[in-house]
């Protein structure tokens, strides 16, 4: 019989590669753990993310700076900050940063697709993902992620970027249109940081993708074989303590990235190796 594909995201595959455990904890023990509290920053991203798309949906004439502002404020997320005068000063922030932004840009210049899920195929994987902003530049598309960190970014974050290359891939199969351009642009200080793939290095992210695919498949069915097993042994349903074999697949990747981890709470490892951050730590100064 021939294999099933592995059906996965980039985050999926970056999570894997990332730290097998969190991995774990994120796809497969059911119920998920608990995670931690919100993250301010990842409040601020997505508002922000959210009002750019809502900007392209306006009409033409309310493609404006102002509506970007408005945009950001009505569906700001108030999560993860220390109080409401951090929420109200961010907001505020996100508000200039998105405004300043679409001043930049073209209203008229409609993408190829807003938040558009592209997907694609292969012999060992099925992936898809959703794309910040699609664009047209001549015959040729080119992929647009929106970033608002703290950290500036380079052309070699473009370049490595496993998510931003299967996007060109996925979007040059699904519109067949060429598709070698990828750009990070960072709104906090209007940079853009950009790649230009060639046929060759956009293969072998996908072949890198296949490859910790086939990793984490392996993983994932040992776990289902033995959660299948050990679930039907329990008549009360409660989730099974996971056996050292099992747990061993899913190794704790550690570093500094740990502080950061939604299930760190869970993880002795990932608490030895970094401190604790408060939920608004991820915000610039």
């Amino acid at each position: 019989m021939p294999r099933r594909l592995y059906s996965c995201t980039p985050s999926r595959l970056n999570t894997w590669l990332e730290c097998p455990r969190r991995h774990r904890f994120t796809y497969l023990d059911r119920p998920s753990p608990q995670k931690g509290p919100p993250w301010a920053h990842n409040s601020v991203g997505a508002s922000v993310h959210n009002a750019l798309a809502g900007w392209w949906r306006e009409p033409y004439a309310r493609r404006t700076p102002a509506t970007a502002a408005i945009l950001v404020t009505s569906g700001w997320i108030n999560e993860g900050f220390r109080d409401a005068e951090q929420s109200a000063a961010w907001r505020d922030r996100a508000c200039e940063m998105a405004a300043g932004y679409v001043a930049g840009l073209d209203p008229s210049d409609e993408p190829v697709g807003v938040e558009r899920t592209v997907a694609t195929k292969t012999s060992v994987i099925a992936v898809s993902g959703r794309v910040d902003r699609l664009d047209r530049r001549g015959e040729e598309l080119v992929v647009v992620d929106y970033k608002t960190g703290r950290r500036p970014l380079t052309a070699d974050d473009a370049r490595s970027s496993l998510a931003l290359a299967v996007y060109a891939i996925a979007s040059s199969r699904m519109l067949h249109r060429p598709c070698h351009r990828v750009e990070l642009h960072h709104l906090p200080t209007g940079s853009i940081a950009e790649w230009e793939h060639t046929d060759e290095s956009l293969g072998r992210h996908l072949n890198r993708a296949e490859e910790i695919a086939t990793e984490a498949s392996e993983a994932e069915g040992r776990y289902r074989a033995w959660s299948g097993t050990a679930r039907g042994r329990r008549a009360d349903r409660t989730p099974p303590e996971v056996p050292r074999d099992i747990d061993a697949l899913f190794p704790p990747r550690t570093g500094p990235l740990c502080s950061w981890c939604d299930f760190r709470r869970h993880c002795p490892e990932g608490q030895a190796a970094s401190d604790d951050r408060r939920p608004w730590d991820g915000l610039a100064d």
